[in-house]
């Protein structure tokens, strides 16, 4: 349903024209260190409205600390961060609400739930719920340090550009995808498990919850198809397990293997673009040609890569807590 992780565990609440987002993690070990100004480095990072391309709605997003904090610090009972919606217009989904947008969840939702669903804004379907990925992935961030996670988009519309990129975005008046690389320094040998729990399974799994992620390789990924196993394999040089390349991307046989873990992640366009379309109006049973309204990001890839660093962490930081409780039975 709604919650992903086994000693981890994070369950994302909220819909983005409603009063407020929020994530409640369980399983948060006690005595980390915490306070709201961790979380604004990392949520800036998302905010919308900052550079071209991105939504113009704009809200503070300061984090709330509601439960399971202490003093400055956890205490092992279940987190509960909440953000306030703040600056909504539900008025601009009135207008189109028989008429579901081509690419987007509106059609799904509407006979999933029998047109109950919160439909402004998206409601739970919304990109606005990856705040609460961001907020999770602060706390998992900081269960794993030293090690470093890092994301950055290496393309945006096709082009590797990323102005570039939005500029022929906003010419063509029009939304873009684009690609996103994640990269993880410092992991030890061995996390992860064999067929379903493998890291690669796992990674997949939480980052196919991201809004827009439509596809994801690891290591050399698809390029793999077109070489050989001698080209393909990396070589081993020492007794730590460096390899001279990382065509594997940091992950044999579903576990780490203490090289870089790299993966990335192929982002759709936005559904919501300015141009205009044509969609089935399900009131009149006829297609008609509209353009949608409301504030929309013309490119959704230039926010997630904050959020796929926090996903990616979500995994490790479950990961890393099971090796630990494992080797404390075997002490």
């Amino acid at each position: 349903m709604n919650a992903f992780g086994r000693l981890f565990r994070v369950q994302v609440i909220g819909e983005s024209h409603g009063e407020l987002v929020g994530v409640v993690i369980d399983g948060c070990p006690a005595g980390l260190p915490l306070t709201a100004e961790d979380f604004m480095t990392d949520i800036e990072r998302r905010r919308g409205g900052v550079q071209k391309g991105t939504t113009p709605r704009q809200e503070s997003d300061l984090p709330r600390l509601a439960t399971g904090v202490f003093r400055g610090k956890t205490t092992g009972a279940p987190l509960t961060i909440l953000f306030a919606n703040e600056n909504v217009r539900s008025s601009d989904y009135d207008q189109q609400r028989s008429i579901p947008r081509p690419g987007h969840a509106d059609f799904v939702a509407h006979q999933k739930f029998g047109g109950h669903e919160d439909f402004r804004g998206s409601g739970h379907f919304s990109g606005r719920l990856t705040l609460c990925l961001v907020a999770a992935g602060v706390v998992a961030k900081k269960i794993l340090s030293p090690i470093n996670i890092q994301a950055a988009l290496t393309e945006v519309g096709g082009l590797p550009s990323v102005d570039a990129g939005i500029e022929r975005a906003i010419e063509q008046k029009d939304s873009v995808g684009g690609i996103v690389e994640c990269r993880v320094e410092g992991l030890p040998v061995g996390l992860g498990e064999p067929f379903f729990d493998s890291v690669e399974s796992l990674l997949a799994h939480v980052i196919f919850s991201i809004p827009a992620v439509k596809g994801i390789e690891f290591g050399s990924g698809f390029a793999a198809a077109r070489m050989t196993g001698s080209q393909h394999n990396d070589p081993i040089v020492d007794a730590i397990g460096t390899t001279a390349t990382n065509h594997a991307g940091g992950i044999v046989g579903g576990l780490t293997n203490g090289n870089p873990l790299v993966f990335r992640l192929a982002i759709k366009p936005t559904s919501s673009t300015p141009r205009e379309q044509t969609s089935l109006n399900w009131e009149t049973g006829e297609s008609e040609t509209f353009s949608v309204k409301g504030r929309h990001d013309l490119c959704i890839a230039l926010r997630v890569p904050v959020v796929a660093e926090a996903a990616t962490a979500l995994v490790l930081a479950d990961l890393m807590l099971l090796e630990q409780r494992i080797a404390r039975v075997h002490r």
